[in-house]
């Protein structure tokens, strides 16, 4: 019996999931069919009656026994035939296999039926020098180990909240093997069939369950996860499968920069014919429901994004020898692009045209409702800078540095005729790659961008480049909405905005009047009213000072959202946790490649000090703005990797000095003065004194730096560090800082309740962690109450997590000595009303 349920675990035949199983034999027949199977006997026994009133009677009617066989199995396939059609079970949904996987980890862990299994996989468990061979289990909130080996049992049940570490190691022993640490202990697991999409989910899952320590959106994430139509491979289930079209959607929207509810529908590889070059492009071609992308096999040779509400025209050309199946796509501004070799291209084509004609039919209900403010909007552009108009809001309509470009006495000096000639090479640029949106975006592109924006065409060009373009196309109307709804509110955010107000680039002509300090509040202030997860932190009133100064109003919104949403994603919430996390990559970064420094750096703690502000602002408030405002650039057309770049760049070009610091004080004045000696020599703009110079001592000036030459030589040097390496460093720092917070957290808390009770520091930290598991699992298995009503981030630390009295009677009947009579829920529902003080019927810790 032993070796049995052994061999039964390592080959996990379905034999001991289905207990019941009614099977069908013929006389003459070796082989038995499963008719069916039940995990009760309440439920086999139904089945058994169902065959007798329907099926056993009809038997009597056949002669032989072949003609049973054929009818019998044939009745049985049309049932379940019958059965799916009628409760539209698609084939390929959950199957049976992993059906009774589902089985077995709910009745192995005692996990209620909410709790969903994403996936499973065969493993060793090392369980000190033992290996256990068997199956680790993962599901949305748990990560499970089971295995059975000879009579001794091994189970192993961690929550992916309580995961501090995940990491893919190689041993000489094993090549491959993932450890899980958690606060208290680490896991090992090895032998996996697929490590890589082993570790790739984990690295998903834990993603979720940070997620849910952050905000509650993790839980409404959770609770969206919506089902695929794909055919895909029979053993995965559905959840798998949706998990994995989410990470690609990811991938995909960071990869193209496209608005963060655009979802990816597949992908081909093709050529591209690239009329600058004369030449077909090998790459992939992606399309999802608004927009057609291409990238180049090669980095950065190509990539295009063509939104599908600029597409006029697409067809399929004719095949030839040179272009086998091309399908060329013309837009509205007569551009047209050739792409071939394309596999299914038919399917392709009528994927593509459905998805338009979604897109025609909502631009035409757009213009319906907002044909009035578009209008109005073009009118007032050239005659002034307001659109005054008696029903309208004031929104600045033109980019505030075009009203305070002051220019030199000599009115056409060599630096003017410089920009000019920027200027020309880009309109050459636009000429030869197109312009807009659907240009091809090339090396070439890039190399513009880093011999610094002419001032003209910088708005245009952020827009472009950080994709914000798209979302301000998609919705027209939005902004002067948010506005008018916002106006005249008042909250902790408007409080913070109004203080913050006179301290963005105050040496800016442009906010020294209320004209421009108006435009930063509404901006602002609309901004805190659509995401009041991040409401208004500090540093974003610096930073859409800037975009305000090169782009109109509303331009600058947009720049702010993908700023805040998608391009530094958490930088601005309440405790920095996106800053946090890229700090940690940046010491990491630090450690590889300037090892020297690193030590040095580590013992003065000057890392966290100085990128904290370096990230947060872009360098706008260390660095001159002339000089910064070309960091920006470089920002908005290649994402967070110049701002890791360019702070190892100035780390390494101050080595010597700071390695002969002695204190953080020292290093950071050393730093200072560095970042305040860039310049940009290009500059049109009259010198604006920056904060920095203003403050520093009288010690002889720094050798002035160049900002292209600072760019440029930290392109050749750390040039090599990837946007998907810095995702998977992301991941690795996001742990450890969401759980660090969560540390302090607990210690505050602790620190708090403690005068107040006889329970000592160590209990009473293991009182608030079951506390907060128990609100956690609630909030994902559900209850009565959602999760936003129990978790208020808002609240002092105390007050933030509730529980309702259900899970208060889990609890009491755990923790309370007398909780193991008759009358226990009485006296939990009495209790439970002594200890809610206000009678919200939720209970915070500090009542607990």
């Amino acid at each position: 019996g032993l070796l049995v349920g052994t061999l039964d675990v390592v080959l996990d035949s379905s034999a001991r999931v289905a207990p019941y199983r009614i099977l069908y034999q013929a006389p003459d027949s070796l082989v038995y069919w499963t008719i069916a199977c039940g995990c009760s006997r309440k439920e086999i026994t139904e089945h058994w009656e169902w065959l007798e009133q329907n099926l056993l009677q009809t038997l009597s009617i056949f002669e032989n026994e072949n003609d049973i066989n054929t009818f019998v199995r044939g009745k049985i396939q049309g049932i379940i035939a019958e059965y799916n059609k009628i409760n539209g079970i698609k084939e390929d949904d959950d199957t049976e296999k992993f059906k009774e996987a589902i089985v077995k980890f709910h009745k192995l862990f005692g996990m209620p039926e909410e709790e969903k299994l994403v996936n499973y996989y065969s493993c060793s468990y090392w369980k000190g020098k033992v290996p256990r061979q068997g199956w680790v289990y993962l599901s949305i909130n748990h990560l499970c180990f089971y295995s059975f080996l000879m009579g001794r049992e091994a189970k192993l049940v961690i929550r992916w909240v309580d995961i501090t570490q995940l990491e893919k190691n190689a041993t000489l022993l094993f090549p491959d093997m993932i450890k899980v640490s958690t606060r208290s202990s680490e896991h090992f697991f090895s032998v996996f069939l697929n490590i890589s999409e082993t570790f790739k989910l984990m690295e998903q899952l834990a993603n979720i369950a940070m997620r849910q320590l952050l905000d509650n959106e993790g839980f409404e994430q959770d609770r969206s996860l919506p089902k695929l139509k794909k055919k895909s491979p029979k053993k995965v289930s559905a959840l798998k499968r949706d998990l994995d079209a989410r990470a690609k959607s990811e991938r995909y929207r960071a990869l193209f920069r496209l608005p963060k509810d655009e979802k990816l529908d597949g992908h081909t590889d093709c050529t591209l014919w690239t009329p600058f070059n004369k030449m077909h492009i090998l790459g992939q071609m992606f399309v999802s429901t608004n927009y057609i992308c291409f990238t180049s096999k090669e980095e950065n040779l190509c990539s295009l994004i063509i939104p599908l509400r600029e597409v006029t025209i697409v067809e399929k050309a004719d095949s030839s020898s040179v272009l086998p199946s091309p399908l060329s796509i013309s837009t509205k501004n007569r551009m047209t692009f050739l792409f071939a070799n394309l596999k299914d291209r038919d399917f392709l084509v009528q994927r593509i045209s459905d998805f338009l004609q979604q897109t025609t039919s909502k631009i035409y209900l757009d213009k319906n409702i907002s044909g009035s403010y578009i209008s109005s909007d073009d009118e007032s552009e050239g005659e002034r800078q307001f659109n005054l108009n008696d029903n309208g809001i004031p929104t600045a309509t033109q980019a505030l540095m075009t009203m305070y470009r002051r220019r030199s006495p000599e009115e056409f000096n060599p630096k003017l005729a410089k920009e000019f000639l920027k200027e020309q090479s880009w309109k050459i640029h636009f000429a030869e790659y197109g312009q807009g949106v659907c240009m091809y975006r090339t090396e070439k592109t890039r190399d513009l961008v880093l011999k610094g924006i002419p001032e003209s065409m910088r708005g245009e060009l952020w827009l472009l480049f950080s994709g914000a373009i798209n979302e301000m196309a998609t919705h027209p109307g939005y902004y002067e909405d948010l506005v008018e709804k916002s106006m005249g509110k008042y909250n902790l955010a408007t409080e913070e905005i109004e203080r913050d107000l006179h301290r963005s680039l105050p040496e800016h002509p442009a906010f020294q009047n209320e004209m421009g300090i108006a435009a930063l509040r509404r901006v602002l202030t609309a901004y805190a009213f659509r995401n009041p997860n991040i409401g208004y932190c500090q540093a974003m009133n610096i930073v859409t000072s800037v975009l305000l100064l090169y782009a109109k109003e509303e331009e600058a919104f947009w720049l702010l959202v993908a700023l805040c949403e998608r391009m530094l994603p958490d930088y601005y919430n309440t405790r920095v946790v996106g800053a946090l996390v890229d700090q940690g990559v940046f010491e990491e970064l630090a450690r590889d490649y300037i090892p020297q420094l690193y030590d040095c750096m580590q013992d003065l703690g000057v890392i966290s000090t100085i990128s904290l502000s370096w990230f947060l602002t872009l360098f706008l408030s260390v660095m001159p703005f002339e000089s910064a405002v070309v960091v920006v650039d470089c920002f908005f057309c290649e994402g967070i990797k110049v701002i890791f770049q360019l702070a190892l760049a100035v780390l390494e070009a101050n080595v010597d000095k700071l390695l002969n610091c002695k204190d953080d004080g020292e290093a950071m004045t050393v730093l200072g003065r560095y970042l305040d000696s860039v310049t940009n020599k290009d500059s049109t703009l009259p010198p604006i004194p920056h904060l920095h110079s203003l403050l520093s001592d009288d010690v002889e000036p720094y050798p002035e730096v160049d900002i292209f030459r600072l760019i440029r030589s930290s392109y050749e040097k750390f040039g090599s560090i990837r946007a998907d390496l810095i995702e998977q460093m992301r991941f690795k720092q996001r742990l450890k800082v969401i759980q660090t917070l969560e540390d302090t957290t607990k210690r505050n808390v602790v620190r708090t309740i403690v005068t107040e009770t006889s329970f000592t520091v160590d209990e009473l930290e293991e009182l608030y962690a079951l506390f907060k598991a128990e609100h956690l699992t609630s909030c994902y298995w559900g209850g009565n109450s959602n999760a936003t009503e129990r978790h208020d981030p808002s609240l002092p630390y105390l007050e933030q997590y509730r529980i309702d009295f259900e899970q208060f009677k889990g609890m009491f009947a755990l923790l309370f000595p007398w909780a193991c009579g008759t009358h226990s829920d009485i006296l939990a529902a009495r209790l439970f009303r002594l200890l809610d003080e206000n009678g919200d019927l939720l209970i915070n810790f500090r009542e607990f």
